[in-house]
């Protein structure tokens, strides 16, 4: 896509969710969330390294995921890699815990030790702003479900975005993860 289109698509989507801020920006690390303390949690912490973002949700069928995610982040964690679970309410509500209650139980029941953000709205309209720009970036791959994965370059671009359904070891997050970190 050519950076004047990319653009005219943040732009696009930043009109539609009412947010100027995704106009302004073309990178991840431009963006910050809430940790589960309510402190704030900048991307930007953690630039120059590839961020697997992913919202999770700890009652979730899909909770087993992260266990693999975890096995991404002891596997790919010296190299550079990030990963950071993002504990959404937007998908039936399956995320029932607040605060540091989500990290506790993520710890407890799949051994999580990768960062995890205060729970956080992933769908449209009320996005958060970091998911209102990935889906200027990529419009047909927003979360549908919990454990959507985006895969942010170590320029802080969206690389790659990857369905509820695909494990985080499935080959294809691992050859994306492997190809971000060979970035220079």
């Amino acid at each position: 896509m050519t950076l004047l289109r990319r653009e005219a698509m943040i732009l696009i989507g930043a009109g539609l969710t009412g947010v100027a801020h995704a106009a302004e920006t073309a990178r991840a690390t431009d963006f910050a969330f809430d940790a589960p303390g309510g402190e704030p949690m900048p991307l930007s912490a953690y630039a120059g390294r590839p961020i697997l973002v992913v919202n999770t949700a700890t009652a979730c069928g899909y909770a087993g995921q992260l266990a693999g995610l975890q096995t991404l982040w002891t596997r790919f964690g010296d190299r550079g890699l990030t990963v950071l679970g993002v504990p959404s309410p937007d998908f039936g509500n399956q995320e029932p815990l607040d605060g540091p209650a989500i990290a506790e139980a993520a710890r407890k029941n799949h051994g999580v030790t990768f960062p995890l953000t205060a729970k956080t709205r992933v769908r449209m309209p009320g996005a958060h702003p970091f998911y209102r720009w990935a889906a200027a970036e990529r419009p047909g791959e927003t979360p549908r479900w919990n454990f959507h994965k985006y895969l942010i370059a170590r320029d802080g671009s969206l690389a790659a975005a990857f369905a509820t359904q695909v494990e985080p070891t499935d080959p294809r997050v691992i050859s994306g993860i492997a190809a971000a970190l060979d970035q220079a």
